[in-house]
């Protein structure tokens, strides 16, 4: 499934970062976070907590490296998924 990560951000439907992933969950955007696995406590704190507050829901089963291949960039530890078709395929 993270193969098609690279068609969502070509069809700019992903919020890529940390900084922007949590951007995309306050203003309401964000319809699903994909959070790596590896990520830091204080990472996936921050994430969880943010997501929690704010009903979207968070999925943890992916690792650094497999949510940042399929883009092309390197140590990517959080993506918004910005589109509910998009969701659906990782839910």
């Amino acid at each position: 499934m993270p193969n098609r990560l690279g068609l969502a951000l070509v069809a700019n439907k992903l919020a890529v970062g940390t900084t922007l992933a949590l951007k995309a969950i306050r203003n309401g955007s964000a319809k699903l976070v994909l959070l790596a696995s590896d990520a830091s406590e204080a990472t996936i704190k921050n994430i969880t907590d943010k997501a929690k507050f704010y009903n979207v829901p968070v999925v943890m089963k992916y690792d650094t490296l497999t949510l940042s291949k399929p883009i092309g960039r390197k140590n990517i530890k959080v993506i918004s998924i910005l589109d509910e078709g998009f969701k659906k395929m990782y839910l």
